[in-house]
């Protein structure tokens, strides 16, 4: 590819870019993030790992990561002009590269996004084709999709948990189609995210929320919807 044309020239109907993997998935972590957060951040940290490190300012990654914290989907023109629309809108942000991280997937993102006094860290990994998985949020395992119906729940460790909140979800006649749960230490916190097929009723959500055990819900439909 010549020096005189961009990476961003070729406008597909799914994504914006020569790479679903350096396009349309990072653009997906990025919309997975801010629903993590609650809102489009003011501050972003981006670090791109191993082989995003070296190419993500060649294949367009950098502004496919900025068009997503802005919430334009993969399709959106204007993720060519991200960086001019950032600046327009008041986000500030700034990249970082790691060349190599063995631990880490080979297309890696860590996000360590802000709103206020809101604050997550997300690690996405773009697997090609336009998929991703979140590995982590805020340091526990994570490891969804973001094509589904996402509940993340931080709540006490406490016995019986996991099976309440199965029985919650079942009467909503959602189906679970996976389930992690990982925790700091017994006793202490703990994540549980829970893919589901179909998504539940605010009320459902609501109720969770009051349950004395649990810390903080975020619910993440399809983020492409």
């Amino acid at each position: 590819m010549s020096g005189k044309s961009s990476v961003f020239d070729m406008i597909g109907p799914v994504m914006i870019g020569p790479s679903s993997s350096h396009t349309a998935g990072v653009v997906r972590i990025a919309r997975a993030a801010i629903r993590v957060l609650g809102g489009k951040p003011d501050r972003a940290e981006i670090t791109f790992y191993n082989s995003f490190a070296r190419t993500y300012e060649g294949h367009g990654s950098d502004k496919a990561i900025i068009g997503g914290l802005m919430d334009f989907k993969t399709d959106d023109p204007k993720i060519k002009q991200a960086f001019e629309i950032a600046k327009e809108q008041g986000l500030e942000y700034k990249f970082k590269s790691v060349g190599n991280a063995s631990v880490y997937h080979p297309n890696t993102i860590k996000l360590n996004i802000s709103k206020g006094e809101q604050k997550v860290e997300v690690i996405g990994e773009s697997l090609g084709g336009g998929l991703i998985n979140i590995a982590f949020v805020d340091g526990f395992n994570a490891d969804f999709t973001a094509q589904s119906h996402t509940l993340i729940i931080k709540a006490q460790d406490i016995s019986g948990a996991i099976a309440f909140i199965s029985s919650v979800i079942a009467q909503e006649k959602a189906n679970i189609a996976t389930m992690s749960v990982s925790r700091k230490g017994k006793n202490d916190e703990a994540c549980h995210v829970i893919e589901m097929d179909s998504g539940i009723q605010a009320i459902t959500i609501e109720y969770l929320r009051s349950i004395p055990w649990i810390k903080q819900i975020i619910y993440i439909p399809d983020i492409d919807l």
